[in-house]
């Protein structure tokens, strides 16, 4: 089975760029699609940004699109999540979440069965 491991969080002031990386290991990483989620203190995971398992086909939430871009790299077992233009209210842990399958977009958390540790973004004003 798949186990994921996500890095490039950070301190950045509002405006600035962060690029997350989720890295897979220990499975046909192109049988899964993968989602974002994040997580601030006192609040639930939510749904972030998803790519389906070629990377064809991808979704965010609305208060992140036109910012973050998701992409994923199946030869290099990698999705990214690059977030620009950052702002304190995207502050949290970001998780990133597979399941096997390959379109269909599932935005909550219950859907996927595969989590990395989490990584964190702090945003300052």
């Amino acid at each position: 089975q798949v186990q994921l491991v996500e890095s490039g969080g950070g301190l950045v002031q509002a405006g600035g760029s962060l690029r997350l990386s989720c890295a897979a290991s220990g499975g046909t990483f192109s049988d899964y699609k993968v989602a974002w989620f994040r997580q601030a203190p006192g609040k639930e995971r939510e749904f972030v940004s998803f790519v389906s398992s070629n990377g064809g086909r991808t979704y965010s939430e609305d208060s992140v699109k036109g910012r973050f871009t998701v992409s994923r790299d199946n030869a290099k077992n990698t999705v990214y999540l690059q977030m620009n233009t950052l702002k304190p209210e995207d502050t949290a842990v970001y998780f990133c979440a597979a399941r096997a399958g390959s379109t269909a977009v599932i935005l909550t958390p219950q859907g996927y069965n595969i989590w990395g540790q989490g990584t964190q973004v702090t945003v300052s004003s």
